[in-house]
């Protein structure tokens, strides 16, 4: 069987569904989203769904901002709920980054974004019981959170169906399908069926690598292993804010279940691993340490035991930054390396990568589409923050 149409995404997760949703509701063009299992079953539903927009690279603080701003409107502009909690976001850092906290805090209001930099009294008042004496400063955005990736993922899907996108689940891609020229002309199906198509996306997270190599594209995209605690702390804590600690390199979010999700901001020994063959579990290790931390920040914990469990992979990049935008290879776009900054920015991505795919440029000001092309690797220019953490520089 061989099908026609403009677009193909591969990938039915969170950001090719992201995609396929934005360049649904700019219309005129027919789309394909290919999944080969079901829809958002791959590191979507690992994410840990925290919504803020403290960066120090301006495109991505300004696509967290647009992020943010979908969340906190799904109902009326998805038609559907995506778990979106606004607790709040505070990241609290050392001496030896307040600097940058205060550089990036006025970066962020030059982009509307609602943040102020508070003291320790401050943040007691929305922390209880928190150990606050070795930071030096806070900030707090007042819009940030949590949402679930899953439910926004399919909210993407929902509404992308409602506006004539085709989403086929259960059909892998076997390879990208190469014309005479060098140029990508569609997809070859696991089953051998074809599908032709004016433009490819590729949206396929850490499995992007081994469909773009036999097209000749070296993706310098490597799956990182990320481990997540659930903690019981003895009472439920639900609407808690969001806290990032830049002084343990560790963040933490309430769970609508009342447990504590608790993860890792340290990033300076990566473990890669295999995204089809890792474990699903938080290693003694990384209990022993995380633990360790969160009892420090968190003395009063009545109670804490761990509940569960689990890990999942980013799909990083020399930089930590992600590719959006035009491969090498004519007619495949890049969609790839979210290096764990896919959610927040997802609603973003989908309307930056329609714009590139259909008019070559972005038409937000603040997000400068130059910065994730992926040429800048060989060029030597990485993406990297105006205003880095020292010992947390990677994800900032």
């Amino acid at each position: 069987m061989a099908g026609t149409t403009d677009i193909v995404i591969v990938g039915g997760g969170l950001e090719g569904l992201a995609i396929a949703w934005s360049l649904a509701e700019r219309g005129g063009v027919g789309v394909t989203v290919l999944e080969r299992g079901t829809l958002c079953s791959g590191m979507t539903a690992k994410s840990s769904g925290i919504v803020r927009c403290h960066y120090g690279v301006p495109s991505l603080a300004a696509m967290a901002r647009d992020g943010a701003e979908v969340f906190s409107s799904a109902e009326q502009i998805l038609g559907a709920d995506v778990g979106f909690r606004r607790t709040s976001y505070i990241v609290g850092v050392g001496e030896v980054n307040a600097a940058s906290l205060r550089a990036n805090v006025a970066m962020h209001r030059e982009l509307g974004i609602e943040v102020e930099l508070v003291d320790h009294d401050a943040v007691a008042q929305l922390w209880p019981g928190m150990r606050l004496d070795d930071f030096a400063a806070f900030a707090h955005e007042p819009g940030g959170g949590h949402g679930d990736a899953y439910l926004t993922g399919m909210a993407f899907a929902k509404r992308a169906r409602e506006l004539g996108v085709q989403i086929l689940q259960g059909t892998p891609v076997e390879a990208l399908r190469i014309g005479p020229g060098g140029d990508v002309i569609g997809v070859e199906l696991g089953n051998g069926d074809r599908i032709d198509a004016g433009a490819v996306v590729l949206a396929s997270g850490v499995w992007s690598p081994e469909l773009a190599g036999p097209a000749g594209l070296d993706l310098p995209i490597r799956p990182q292993r990320e481990q997540i605690l659930l903690v019981g702390t003895g009472e439920p804590l639900r609407d808690v804010p969001v806290f990032s600690d830049l002084v343990n390199l560790q963040y933490f979010r309430g769970e609508p279940s009342g447990e504590l999700l608790v993860g890792n901001s340290d990033h300076s020994s990566p473990e890669f691993a295999d995204p089809d063959g890792y474990s699903n579990r938080a290693d003694p290790g990384f209990v022993e340490v995380n633990i360790g931390k969160l009892d420090h920040r968190l003395p009063a914990m009545p109670d804490p035991r761990i509940a569960s469990s689990y890990a999942g992979c980013y799909d990083v990049t020399p930089d930590y930054n992600p590719i959006i935008g035009p491969a090498p290879v004519e007619n495949l776009f890049l969609a790839v390396g979210f290096s764990g900054h896919g959610y927040k920015i997802s609603p973003a991505v989908g309307k930056l990568a329609a714009d590139l795919l259909l008019d070559g440029a972005s038409s937000e000001p603040s997000v400068d589409a130059a910065d994730f092309r992926f040429e800048r690797f060989a060029e030597g220019r990485p993406l990297v923050s105006r205003n880095p953490y020292r010992g947390a520089g990677e994800m900032r």
